[in-house]
């Protein structure tokens, strides 16, 4: 029986790169309700800006930390 595919690198890279799936997609959702939420209540565009920023500061410091962690935990 032969081989199909061979993964070649290291495993931390392949492993970041699937940790980059939940922030991107949680950024996306920040910034996608936070436009429809100033949309509906323009009156309130300083603390849903506020809000938003906040909350992608979060996110990103999760990949941050998924970038991270294959360097610090790999041998």
């Amino acid at each position: 029986m032969s081989v199909l595919a061979e993964v070649t690198g290291s495993i931390g890279s392949i492993g970041y790169g699937i940790a980059t799936l939940g922030p991107g997609i949680g950024v996306g959702l920040i910034f996608g309700q936070g436009v429809q939420a100033i949309a509906r209540q323009p009156e309130a565009y300083g603390l849903i800006r506020q809000n938003m920023l906040l909350g992608f500061v979060l996110t990103e410091a999760l990949a941050l930390i998924g970038l991270v962690a294959p360097f610090m935990f790999g041998k």
